[in-house]
C-alpha cells in the first residue's frame, strides 16, 4: 500500500492547471505584510524615547551636573575611580582570587578631568574669568589640582550638593572651570564637545555614557523607565513594554540575595563578575549535554520522543 501511494504520488499532474505570476504575488505579500507590521507596531512597539542630553541634564538639574563636574576634576568620580579598562585607580571586579579588570589591562584610557572638563572647556571660546580660571588649573602642580578638587569636593559633599551653601575656602578655579562646563552644557556645546573626541566616524559614546553614569541623570532615567536591576530592567525595553523575555535567567539572580546586596561580602560588590561565571557555566553545560554521562541518556530514559513521534514509530514498527 505505502509502495502503490509513492508510486502515485510520483506521477506527472495530470489536472488542470492554471498561470501563476509570482512578481505580482510577491509584491502583495510583501504590501499586506508591511500594513500588518505598521498596524501592530502602532500599538505594540517601542516607545521613542527622547535621547539623553548633557543641555537637557545642565539644565533641569545645574547642581548635580556641577558637583560631577567637580567630582571628575577631584578624581572621586565613578568613571576616576574605576579601574580598568579606562584607568589604573581601582581593582575592579574580581571573583575569589580572579581579578578579571586588573588583568585585562586599560585599554580605553580616559582621564576624567581633562576629558571630561579641560578638554572640553579648551575648545570653547571663553569669557575673562574661565579662561583664566582654565590657565590657573593647568598651570599648577598635580599636587595643588587635587589639593584644590578635593577641597571643594568635600565642601559640597559636606551641604549634600547644595551649591549654593558652599562656604568659601582653598578651591582655587575649581568653581570657576565647573561653572564653565555648566554654561556649555546648558548651550548644547558639551555634547558636541564630548562626541567629537571619538575621531572622524563619531560611533565610540563611551566618554558620554560614563560622565552621565557619573552623575544622578543617568540613574535617575533609568529609574524612571522601570530599567533598574530592582524592577527587571535587564530584560525590559523603557518604560513597562517587554523587552528581551529571554534574558530573565540573567536578570534572576539580580533578583535574590547576596546579589542584590552590596555590601554582601564578597558577592555583592562583584555581582556582575559572578553572576557571569553562573551563566557562563550553566551555558556551557548545555552546550555539554551529548558529553555528560547520565544527563545525555535522560532522553531514553524519559522518551517524551517516542510520545511526539509515535506515528513515525508505528509505522516503522519499531
Amino acid at each position: 500500500m505505502k509502495r502503490n501511494s509513492e508510486a502515485f504520488d510520483a506521477n506527472p499532474w495530470q489536472g488542470r492547471t492554471r498561470k501563476y505570476d509570482i512578481v505580482k504575488e510577491g509584491v502583495i505579500a510583501l504590501v499586506v505584510v508591511s500594513l500588518v507590521t505598521l498596524s501592530l507596531s502602532a500599538f505594540f512597539g517601542s516607545p521613542d524615547e527622547k535621547p539623553l542630553t548633557f543641555k537637557n541634564w545642565a539644565t533641569t538639574n545645574a547642581d548635580n551636573f556641577y558637583a560631577t563636574a567637580v567630582q571628575e576634576l577631584a578624581g572621586s568620580s565613578g568613571t576616576a575611580t574605576y579601574g580598568a579598562p579606562y584607568n589604573e585607580n581601582g581593582d575592579g571586579l574580581n571573583v575569589g582570587p580572579l581579578w578579571l579588570q586588573k588583568w585585562a589591562g586599560v585599554t580605553h584610557m580616559i582621564d576624567a578631568a581633562n576629558d571630561f572638563v579641560i578638554a572640553p572647556l579648551s575648545t570653547q571660546v571663553l569669557s575673562t574669568e574661565i579662561a583664566s580660571a582654565l590657565a590657573t588649573w593647568n598651570a599648577a602642580s598635580d599636587s595643588v589640582k587635587e589639593s584644590w578638587a578635593a577641597s571643594y569636593d568635600d565642601a559640597i559633599n559636606k551641604v549634600e550638593g547644595d551649591i549654593g551653601a558652599v562656604p568659601a575656602g582653598p578651591y582655587g578655579p575649581v568653581p570657576a572651570l565647573a561653572a564653565g562646563l555648566t554654561s556649555m552644557a546648558k548651550s548644547g556645546g558639551l555634547d558636541a564637545a564630548l562626541l567629537s573626541q571619538g575621531g572622524f566616524f563619531q560611533t565610540d559614546n563611551t566618554k558620554q555614557i560614563l560622565f552621565f553614569g557619573d552623575g544622578a541623570y543617568l540613574d535617575d532615567a533609568g529609574t524612571a523607565a522601570n530599567l533598574q536591576g530592582g524592577t527587571w530592567g535587564m530584560m525590559n525595553e523603557t518604560g513597562r513594554y517587554p523587552g528581551q523575555a529571554w534574558l530573565w535567567l540573567y536578570s534572576f539572580w539580580y533578583q535574590i540575595p547576596p546579589f542584590n546586596n552590596e555590601e554582601s561580602k564578597p558577592i555583592g560588590a562583584n555581582a556582575d563578575a559572578y553572576i557571569l561565571f553562573i551563566m557562563g557555566g550553566m551555558s556551557l553545560g548545555l552546550i555539554l549535554i551529548p558529553l555528560i554521562p547520565g544527563v545525555r541518556s535522560l532522553p531514553m530514559l524519559i522518551p517524551i520522543h517516542r510520545r511526539i513521534w509515535r506515528r513515525y514509530y508505528e509505522e516503522e514498527g519499531l
